[in-house]
């Protein structure tokens, strides 16, 4: 049965799929239309808690913003979260399913297609229209078999596919015309025109392509998107390439360390935005750069980065960041690396056994089977800022420093803050999102005359700032016939 959809594929990882699904989305939602994002597949580290309790890839939390609504686990029914270079999570409409490597995962793809077809046929129901976004590339040769993120899912939902290309990164039309030779003659028949993302300069000047394109392909140009600078979307999963915001005249210097699997990066989006704030992610091989502030973020394999970090020699630079009255603070993964041990007896993320931890936080963690997913709220202590934000991990900490609590939440109490007060530790991520929270931690941190932002308001407003270009530079007339709108 075809429904009203439209799927956005790219020639490329980063093509800018997550972005042309956000500016439809928030577009047609500001025209009145009942309209919510889908991804049968993501592969990612950056995850958000869902208003049904389970995890989906941020892309599509954003969209679902984008749309007015709630995320919900049905919006990205397969989300894959590595592990390991081979391994990953297999999280299936929103909870966790089991562990696999990637070679296992191709025989066990036909149960992961219905869990997309069960999450598909729910959303077609409640919504007039659904945008659904691709992974990676359509043109996969050795991913297409058992396909169920691009051409695969398109086929058996009968959706229409837009294809878009990133301009800046160079050769669009070999990306388009190649992408486009490499599928069946059905798959080239359900792509009904092309997006050309990130384009800056002359339009005129890109004309003449734009001319042969279409006579070549048979397929129209459905818009050009020009280069939004500064334009500002959470990373579905990669640190995101972009200007140093370290700003060196900050007031407020904040280092984060990068380890292979580090999750949720997200989190620090708020920080690296604030007008007094420069923070610098810290690279492998780079130096733990003088700083105000450390912040371990979270972590997929928390033993394997801890091991990273000290390969690094960044704890040693801690340590030393520490003795010389620098703040420390870790999150989720780094909160559990803060403390003595890290137990994981059933292997949940490497052999079964116990690692050292840095030490600094009087507590132990266990990682056990069952995630806890929750979105939470409380009150910063001691202060009594409110904090919002959400938890995902395996781990349960107990040690005398979770005496002195970071964070009194309804359920309980999250965090530790040492007995100094110079390290703090906690679960929650999201944490520096809501502006009394930022204002308090940044005050903590040294920031005695810290600004009040409202992340919140600029992701909204960021949002419709994509729709305006959206509907500026998009066949949108075009777009509504494909949608059947």
């Amino acid at each position: 049965m075809t429904y009203a959809s439209l799927m956005v594929q790219g020639t490329t990882s980063d093509a800018g799929k997550s972005t042309l699904v956000a500016g439809l989305c928030r577009a047609l939602y500001r025209r009145g239309v009942r309209v919510a994002p889908f991804k049968p597949q993501n592969m990612a580290l950056n995850s958000a808690v869902t208003a049904d309790g389970g995890e989906i890839g941020r892309a599509q939390a954003v969209q679902a913003m984008a749309c007015g609504l709630e995320p919900h686990s049905d919006m990205n029914p397969v989300l894959l979260k590595p592990s390991s270079d081979t391994g990953a999570q297999i999280i299936l409409q929103g909870r966790v399913a089991c562990n696999l490597e990637a070679g296992a995962y191709l025989d066990y793809k036909p149960l992961a297609m219905r869990a997309v077809i069960d999450s598909w046929q729910r959303l077609t129901a409640r919504y007039d229209c659904l945008l659904v976004e691709g992974a990676g590339s359509p043109a996969e040769i050795n991913l297409r078999e058992g396909d169920i993120a691009n051409m695969g899912f398109a086929e058996v939902a009968d959706c229409p596919v837009i294809l878009v290309a990133d301009i800046d990164r160079g050769g669009v039309f070999a990306h388009l015309v190649g992408t486009l030779a490499l599928l069946s003659e059905s798959e080239q028949a359900r792509i009904k025109g092309f997006v050309i993302n990130r384009f800056r300069g002359d339009i005129a000047l890109l004309q003449p392509g734009l001319d042969w394109l279409e006579a070549y392909t048979g397929k129209p140009v459905l818009g050009v998107l020009p280069y939004l600078h500064g334009l500002h979307l959470e990373a579905e999963d990669a640190i995101a390439a972009g200007p140093n915001l370290a700003k060196p005249q900050a007031a407020l210097k904040i280092a984060v360390p990068v380890w292979p699997r580090i999750s949720n990066h997200t989190d620090f989006d708020a920080l690296r935005l604030h007008p007094q704030v420069g923070l610098r992610f810290v690279g492998p091989g780079a130096a733990m750069s003088e700083a105000d502030l450390i912040i371990l973020p979270g972590s997929k394999n928390v033993q394997a980065d801890l091991a990273f970090l000290r390969e690094q020699g960044w704890d040693i630079a801690i340590q030393r960041h520490l003795r010389y009255g620098g703040k420390l603070l870790g999150i989720c993964g780094g909160f559990q690396m803060l403390g003595v041990q890290l137990h994981d007896p059933q292997g949940l993320e490497n052999s079964p056994g116990t690692t050292a931890g840095l030490g600094w936080l009087d507590m132990q963690t266990t990682l056990m089977p069952e995630k806890q997913l929750r979105r939470v709220q409380g009150m910063l202590q001691p202060g009594g800022e409110t904090v919002e934000g959400y938890e995902i991990h395996l781990g349960v900490s107990e040690g005398p420093a979770l005496e002195r609590p970071l964070v009194h939440l309804e359920h309980g109490c999250d965090g530790a803050v040492s007995e100094d007060e110079q390290i703090i530790g906690t679960y929650l991520h999201g944490l520096f999102d809501h502006p009394e929270a930022c204002r308090g931690l940044l005050r903590w941190a040294g920031l005695a005359e810290a600004e009040s932002t409202d992340y919140r308001q600029h992701r909204l407003d960021e949002l419709d700032r994509l729709a305006q270009a959206v509907e500026t530079h998009l066949d949108m007339p075009r777009i509504l016939q494909l949608l059947s709108l």
